[in-house]
Formats: structure tokens, sequence, C-alpha cells
């Protein structure tokens, strides 16, 4: 496996995102990068496709001042964590198992998740795995796919996009599906862990790994954690935005399946699919009020 690292140097200075950086050598020998901010109970903050811990800025110091101790990785294959080069390098058992490795690593109880994109698909399978692990969730535009409902249409072109467009430029997708301007300073930070597209293996793939049939190698444990997580009666909030073409809706499966979202107050929040980006301090809000009224904090 050839291994490539964004060199330091690209990630000085970008606006708004002081935080130390921080390294845990996971399985398969890989340096993963995460945030660790602040002191108290651990909101967990996992990111998605095509995106990094950057996303998260704008809520980390509000969690911090709220506090929470915020640990928020950068996935493999994105922002300051290790770059295998070759796409079939990236499978969607091993996102689990890297993300796993940094939690045990980290030795991360009573964790408070936040998912959003395929921060849900792994962060869901993590909370099936070790249940005992988590003290809440909070869900923004994400699922669990099993492959037993055809994907809207709109995944499915982004899908063949991501692995066949011959220009894949990871600022201007996050800018697609965000409603809110974002400035030059931003459009670099995104774009800061790609500097040619030999880094961009994880980032085209990974659309491609989501369980659309029946016939891919996760959808029976996706299955597997939905009958686990039907009995999970912790708190589980839903924030997702109105603006997602391909979430949109998706809290209703959440709210019908998984005991713990019950007698919450569930909001739909406006924005685009990058709901950290359009309404960052408005979730970290809701967040630490959900926890404050389940005395989680």
């Amino acid at each position: 496996m050839k291994i490539l690292r964004t060199p330091e140097a690209a990630f000085e200075k970008l606006e708004g995102y002081p935080f130390t950086p921080n390294y845990v050598n996971v399985s398969d020998n890989l340096l993963m990068h995460h945030v660790d901010e602040g002191e108290g109970p651990v909101a967990l903050l996992l990111h998605g496709e095509p995106s990094w811990s950057y996303l998260y800025r704008s809520m980390i110091p509000i969690l911090v001042e709220g506090g929470m101790r915020v640990i928020a990785p950068d996935l493999i294959g994105f922002g300051k964590s290790d770059k295998p080069s070759q796409q079939s390098d990236y499978t969607y058992a091993k996102h689990i198992e890297w993300t796993h490795d940094l939690i045990k690593q980290l030795d991360l109880q009573d964790i408070h998740l936040f998912i959003q994109d395929w921060g849900g698909f792994i962060g869901l399978r993590l909370v099936s795995a070790e249940p005992e692990r988590f003290a809440s969730i909070v869900a923004g535009n994400t699922m669990l796919p099993t492959g037993t409902v055809t994907p809207p249409k709109a995944f499915l072109n982004w899908q063949r996009f991501a692995t066949t467009s011959p220009k894949f430029d990871v600022a201007t997708v996050i800018q697609m599906a965000t409603k809110t301007n974002l400035s030059p300073a931003i459009i670099k930070a995104y774009n800061a862990p790609f500097p040619t597209d030999e880094y961009k293996a994880g980032a085209r793939i990974f659309p491609a790994l989501v369980p659309t049939s029946e016939n891919d190698p996760e959808s029976g444990n996706n299955k597997i954690a939905w009958e686990i997580l039907s009995q999970w009666t912790k708190p589980f909030l839903t924030l997702f935005s109105d603006q997602d073409p391909i979430t949109k809706g998706g809290e209703q499966v959440f709210h019908k399946l998984i005991p713990g979202t019950k007698d919450h107050p569930h909001k739909v929040v406006e924005g685009g699919h990058f709901l950290q980006e359009d309404q960052g301090p408005q979730l970290a809000s809701l967040m630490l009020q959900f926890y404050a009224n389940n005395n989680l904090i």
C-alpha cells in the first residue's frame, strides 16, 4: 500500500482552524489525525464525503465553551490523515476498522456522537458494535443503507461523477451542496488536503462504497446493525436540513425505527447537505441544549 501524507505546510493559517493536530497510528500503519479540544464529556464529530474536520470549525469552540471535550477525526484519506493512493485500498469495512481503532486507542467512553453523511454510515456501525461506549446520538443528513431501497437519482448521479469525472474539485463539490456562499479562504481550506489528484483516491471511491444493493458485502452487516439500533433507548436527536436532495425527510426512518428518538425536540434546519457549514453555531447550541435537557452534561 502506497501511503501519501499531505505536507503540513498545506494547512498553515487556514481560516477559523487554529486547532493543535493530534495523531494516532491505526491499523495498516496509518496515521489518523483528530482535533482534541476542551475537557468534559466527549463529543465525537464524524464528517463525511469529501470534507474533513474543518467542517466542524464553527461548532468546536461552542461545544468546548459548553463544557465538552470535542474529538473531530479526519477519516483516512481525508484532511490531515494518511491517504492510501489506490481506490482499491479503501472499503467500507476498513473505514469502520480505522475509526474504531482511534476510539479504542483514545479509550473514549460515554461518547456523545454527532454524525453526518458517511459519518453516520461509520458511526452507527460503531454504535452497534459497542453500544455501551456511547451515551447519545445526534444525526444530521445521514442514514444507514442496506441496499433494500433504490437510492435517489441525485445520489446515483453523484456516485458516477465521483468515480468517472476527469476533474474532481473537492471544494466545488462542497459548495454545490452548501447554501452558504463559501469565501475563497474556505474554498482553499477544503482543497488543502488534496494538493494533487493522486491524493483524492479516498474521496473518489467513497460514494461507490455505499451499499446500493443487497449484494453489497456490507448490506448484511448494516441489517444486523439496524437490529441492534432498533433497541437503542438512549437519547437520539435528529437535526436534518430542509434542502438536501439526497437525505431530505430521512429523519423519519430514525423516528420510526429507533426508540431513543421518542419525545425529543427534533428539528429541521435551513440549509443544504453540509448543514455544518450552513448552520454550525445553531447545531452546536441545539446539541448543548439536548445534552442539558437529558442530564448528559
